[in-house]
């Protein structure tokens, strides 16, 4: 396994990250264990999730997520070889804050449902404007100085906003933002390419995106509104993507996924691997077949044709 260091922490992840929003939504206990298994026992070692996943869930208060990879975490005795990620900043009941007394108190919680004494990577999951960063920072330097937290990332902050956080850590002496989540895959590009890619380099910031698969429509399997209609899930998102453009990003992954008998989504995701700022793709599954082939996709070595088509099908 390719290994990546995450910035410049001392993280070191494989280049897929496994998304655990769908743990306790759409996939329940018993199937998350079985590809938490497969994905660890492939030799991938990084999940994400948050404190959030999924209250949004009808009857979910959140945490349901964190809860069943910390009981995957105590039967299966892997937790050495596993890279957690998780969350905070979103609305737990108290609203969303990452004030020193959010931060301490979700971590807290984080801890006992992960049922783990750390977090590796501890990420701002919306940024809180009315609180300075040199608060929020702070926070994060006491979990990180008792050893709650290895590490720290950001995810949906302003690119203004990551900046003054990088000036703030530097400022003060204390533990920077090691990686940002970014919304970013073959159609949302321009975004993370135009105003944060430039400072995720500049720094060596690592990059884990999410909505890899742009909600499943880089799969292929949804082409048309028919297509979208049948998923209560995916499908109104999966309408944005419908357009010229969209099914012009479908035409090219389809040959070039002939070319190297692949798929869609294993040829997207190694276009996102071979980026030169991306670490990881975050990719979720919801079962093992799924799974399975999501976890071909660092095999997949596209040419630099393959990668230009790519790209000029989906400027």
């Amino acid at each position: 396994m390719n290994f990546r260091r995450l910035g410049q922490s001392d993280l070191q992840i494989a280049p897929i990250m496994l998304g655990g929003n769908v743990f306790g939504w759409n996939v329940d206990e018993a199937t998350a264990f079985s590809i938490l298994d497969a994905f660890i026992d492939a030799g991938f070692n990084a999940i994400d999730t948050a404190n959030s996943y999924s209250r949004w869930v009808p009857g979910h208060k959140g945490g349901e997520s964190e809860t069943i990879i910390g009981n995957w975490l105590k039967k299966s005795g892997k937790r050495d070889k596993v890279v957690i990620a998780t969350k905070v900043g979103e609305d737990m009941g108290h609203g969303r804050g990452l004030k020193r007394a959010d931060i301490l108190r979700e971590a807290e919680a984080s801890l006992r449902r992960l049922q783990t004494d750390r977090i590796d990577l501890y990420q701002t999951h919306f940024d809180d404007e009315k609180t300075p960063p040199e608060e929020t920072l702070a926070a994060y330097a006491e979990l990180i100085a008792v050893g709650k937290v290895r590490a720290i990332g950001a995810s949906n902050i302003t690119p203004a906003r990551l900046k003054d956080s990088l000036v703030a850590s530097q400022r003060l002496g204390i533990a920077r933002y090691e990686s940002l989540q970014p919304l970013y895959n073959l159609y949302d590009r321009k975004t993370f390419e135009t105003d944060y890619a430039p400072i995720c380099q500049q720094e060596n910031i690592g990059v884990i995106t999410y909505y890899s698969l742009a909600a499943g429509f880089l799969t292929g399997k949804y082409r048309s509104t028919a297509d979208a209609a049948k998923s209560a899930v995916r499908g109104g998102r999966v309408q944005q993507y419908l357009d010229d453009r969209g099914l012009r990003i479908l035409k090219s992954l389809d040959a070039v996924a002939a070319r190297h008998a692949a798929t869609p989504a294993q040829v997207s995701l190694a276009w996102l691997m071979a980026r030169p700022s991306v670490t990881a793709p975050i990719v979720s599954a919801t079962s093992l077949k799924q799974l399975g082939e999501i976890l071909k996709a660092p095999q997949l070595k596209l040419t630099r044709e393959d990668i230009a088509a790519l790209d000029t099908a989906s400027t």
